[in-house]
């Protein structure tokens, strides 16, 4: 990797260029519901009023999703940061191996469904294997797709196999709140469609999204050993169909959303769990996306496995949608390959010999790591770059709505202050983590909370000459209600409060440049605008580049800012 060419124009600066991503915050479309506009954020507004700033967008085909109906996430907007380039991601790449038929011809998918056909050893001529899928269920399109899982069912019966048993794991978070029975019925019907012929699909167990199994970066390990008991297993209250489990925990748990049921198992007509995982099953882990892939993985993959006791540990073929991992290669077996993601911002800045401090805390913390260097775990220069985890609580975000916020900017002010670093990039996780739990009024806590210390953070950059970025990966905070798509009205619940929204939104984000030592290179007027326009958060690289005077690499989407000549 050559070095970037420095700017001879670039006058430079004092202290660092500090690139702060406020995760989950956007400019919201609708008035009402948009807990970033409600929210008292003087430091924002003030630094906003005094510097050039822009709008981006952080959804659909501007971060490499199939359409600008399919809303951005942290993953594709950290790769897309990071990168400086949009890549296809998880979805459409997943699309497009099972439109071409290439995922079926692969050798993981093979590999599975022979070992399905083969069953168990020693079991004897015609006992065959069960073939388990296990996934969020929705047509989010943010880890998983519902059409991609039919696909793979429908697959299955053609080439001969008897039995699937599909594991579900609700949404209520890259979809509505409590839309998990408009996911399950249709999905029935589609089952009972299939059958015939000795074949057998059926759901088997299931439960929240955030109680089992898709815990991310180690924080609570405790959800994956759930999600084990209850899909390998098969340990936990007996239902007979996944309705019923929904119908009975709302009606025991008031205002429960669909991301926080608790686990079920459905039992057969003997009474006994309808889809254990046994010797000589194959599995399938249905979610494209890494972070909340790679814990259950490893309790399916790894020998000397420490985080909870898994009891039987059954001997399956499992694979992965994607490979989660590219660096250690998790998992071993995957059905589509990831994004080919090169020439990252961060490899060519430790090629240019800057020093780079990256920080967050555990929620994000992989985020402005992994995603943002292009889904590569570690260094490009153990001597050039420092990656610090401050971990989170282990507790609902609505209940420490300002998790780790003062945490992160404490470190931030000490290394402007000490001269380390030339590029500083952290995450806030509070718009994201806050607003997916639908709580308005910790929502509105947790930008407060983020704007004392974007405040805090902006005094540094005055006494440090330091330059400051502000952006975010996507938008959430700024759309907390469900709204009519025609009317824009706000839906309402039976008692007339908003129906909460707890996805990702498709509202564009902020680009703030604050420059207090700004030196008249580029255009600066402080008017909305004055930013280049109708470009993607992919700039953010090159703007990074260009405030740390360097010229960026042609290839990249363009900066954010208009340099003179």
């Amino acid at each position: 990797m050559d070095p970037l060419q420095k700017n001879p124009r670039w006058k430079g600066r004092r202290g660092p260029v500090v690139l702060v991503i406020m995760d989950g915050v956007g400019y919201g479309k609708y008035r009402e519901g948009d807990a970033v506009a409600d929210a008292k954020m003087d430091a924002l507004t003030a630094i906003k009023a005094i510097s050039p700033h822009t709008r981006l967008k952080a959804h659909g085909k501007a971060v490499g999703l199939p359409s600008d109906d399919d809303m951005g996430n942290s993953e594709v907007g950290h790769n897309a940061m990071g990168c400086g380039r949009v890549f296809n991601q998880g979805a459409a790449l997943v699309s497009q191996a099972i439109a071409s038929g290439a995922m079926f011809e692969g050798k993981a998918w093979k590999e599975i469904t022979a070992t399905v056909m083969r069953g168990p050893e020693n079991a004897g001529p015609g006992r065959g294997g069960v073939f388990h899928l296990i996934g969020l269920f929705s047509d989010g399109n943010v880890h998983s797709h519902m059409d991609h899982l039919k696909a793979m069912i429908r697959r299955a019966k053609e080439e001969g196999i008897k039995k699937v048993r599909i594991h579900t794991l609700f949404d209520g978070r890259d979809v509505g709140e409590t839309s998990a029975l408009e996911y399950i019925d249709p999905f029935e019907e589609f089952l009972a469609g299939l059958a015939g012929g000795g074949f057998d699909a059926r759901i088997a167990s299931g439960g929240g999204r955030m109680w089992i199994t898709m815990d991310r970066y180690g924080a609570d390990w405790e959800m994956v050993h759930r999600g084990w008991e209850t899909h390998v297993h098969g340990r936990g209250r007996l239902f007979k169909s996944a309705r019923e489990a929904v119908e009975t925990y709302r009606r025991e748990i008031p205002g429960i959303i669909d991301q926080d049921l608790k686990e079920f198992v459905i039992a057969g007509e003997d009474g006994k769990p309808l889809g254990a995982i046994e010797d000589g099953d194959s599995v399938v882990y249905f979610n494209f996306r890494g972070d909340r892939a790679l814990e259950i993985t490893a309790a399916f993959e790894e020998d000397s496995f420490d985080k909870f006791d898994r009891g039987r540990r059954p001997a399956v073929c499992y694979a992965g949608m994607m490979e989660y991992d590219g660096d250690t290669h998790v998992p071993k077996r995957y059905l589509v390959s990831p994004p080919a993601i090169d020439r990252t911002m961060g490899e060519y800045l430790a090629a240019s010999g800057v020093r780079t401090l990256a920080l967050s805390e555990t929620q994000k913390y992989g985020h402005v790591t992994y995603f943002f260097n292009g889904n590569r775990t570690g260094k490009f220069d153990e001597k050039l770059e420092d990656y610090e985890e401050i971990k989170s609580d282990v507790v609902p975000f609505e209940q420490r709505p300002w998790m780790k916020c003062a945490d992160i900017a404490d470190r931030v002010i000490r290394a402007m202050g000490s001269g380390n670093y030339d590029f500083i990039r952290l995450n806030f996780p509070n718009g994201d983590m806050v607003g997916h739990t639908g709580v308005y009024q910790a929502v509105i806590c947790s930008m407060e909370a983020m704007d004392i210390q974007i405040g805090r953070i902006r005094k540094a950059v005055d006494e440090t000459g330091a330059v400051l970025l502000i952006t975010a990966d996507h938008g959430n905070s700024d759309d907390m209600y469900e709204h009519d798509k025609k009317t824009g009205a706000v839906s309402r619940k039976a008692d007339g409060s908003p129906k909460a929204k707890t996805s990702h939104s498709l509202n564009p984000v902020p680009c703030i440049v604050y420059d207090p030592e700004y030196k008249g290179e580029y255009e600066a007027d402080k008017a909305e605008g004055s930013l280049r326009e109708a470009l993607g958060i992919s700039s953010i690289a090159a703007t990074c580049m260009e405030l740390l005077g360097f010229i960026p690499p042609e290839d990249y989407d363009p900066s954010a800012l208009v340099m003179k000549p």
